[in-house]
């Protein structure tokens, strides 16, 4: 694993903001679990002839290790620096990309690498954008953890969560979850634990679902996406693509009729000084999914 950079102090320096204009998120209490989201899609009035018509959402991937934001590297994430040389803030970048963007998926390196997940920083981070945390949730109680900080959503995934007992113990605590398929370069499904009993996405997929958790993510790891495979999960359910999903694959993203993809902002922050800041923005035809949706 390559250096993260200097030290950072563990503690948000935006710590204590008080956001509370009209139209940001709702405050944090943490003494709720929040219980809201259904476990399965309701049902939708047919959209008017007037409406344009919805397309995937495209949502930006954040990656978080003790304050600094990091991108993918070689041989693992590295911390990002500024084209002037000093480290992004991460509450600059969470507001920038807040934007153009109504989610924010945020990959907690602390939480996955070492089981400490950054909640000062979710918590902060959440009160400004809809938040789906990938932390490395071993547990139900993990989870639990990572929504009370105002996370709209915990990733649950198959290279971390050991088993599905704590699928099911986690569905009964919270409905508020999303399970992710991580890809190994093989082709084959990360599992954390065998008790799945399967190795076969399709059947994996089947299991979660009927468990509860009804999003899913495909996560191929230094391979392109299997897009039938993307196009067979879809047609059970909501279906995002991450891993090595780019904003150039949203034709292939339409085609197998996928909820929306996740993308790293690499990108982005080469361009950082620019206005706009990136075209990885969808068309008016394919608007981000509202938050009460996801």
């Amino acid at each position: 694993m390559a250096p993260a950079g200097p030290a950072v102090d563990p503690k948000p320096r935006h710590a204590g903001r008080n956001r509370t204009e009209k139209g940001r998120r709702r405050p944090n209490n943490p003494h709720v679990v929040p219980r809201a989201m259904p476990g399965r899609p309701l049902a939708k009035t047919a959209p008017s002839s007037s409406a344009p018509p919805r397309g995937p959402a495209l949502m930006p991937c954040l990656l978080l290790r003790k304050g600094q934001v990091c991108v993918p590297g070689p041989d693992g994430p590295v911390a990002a620096h500024s084209p002037d040389g000093p480290p992004f803030d991460p509450f600059d970048v969470v507001d920038r990309l807040a934007r153009d963007y109504s989610m924010l998926y945020l990959v907690d390196l602390d939480g996955l690498e070492h089981g400490d997940p950054q909640m000062d920083y979710l918590q902060e981070i959440s009160r400004d954008v809809t938040l789906w945390v990938d932390g490395g949730v071993r547990t139900a109680e993990q989870a639990i953890d990572i929504l009370i900080t105002g996370a709209r959503r915990a990733v649950l995934s198959s290279a971390y969560l050991r088993g599905l007992r704590q699928l099911k113990r986690a569905w009964r605590l919270s409905t508020e979850l999303v399970f992710e398929m991580e890809f190994e370069s093989s082709g084959r499904v990360a599992l954390a634990d065998p008790s799945w009993g399967t190795e076969d996405p399709g059947e994996l997929a089947r299991i979660v679902r009927e468990t509860g958790p009804d999003h899913l993510i495909v996560s191929p790891r230094e391979t392109d996406p299997d897009w039938n495979l993307v196009g067979r999960l879809a047609a059970g359910g909501p279906t995002w693509v991450d891993g090595s999903f780019n904003p150039r694959d949203l034709p292939l993203l339409v085609s197998a009729q996928a909820t929306g993809g996740i993308f790293h902002i690499d990108e982005i922050l080469q361009h950082w000084g620019e206005e706009p800041l990136s075209k990885t923005k969808p068309s008016e035809s394919q608007s981000p999914t509202r938050d009460d949706e996801n």
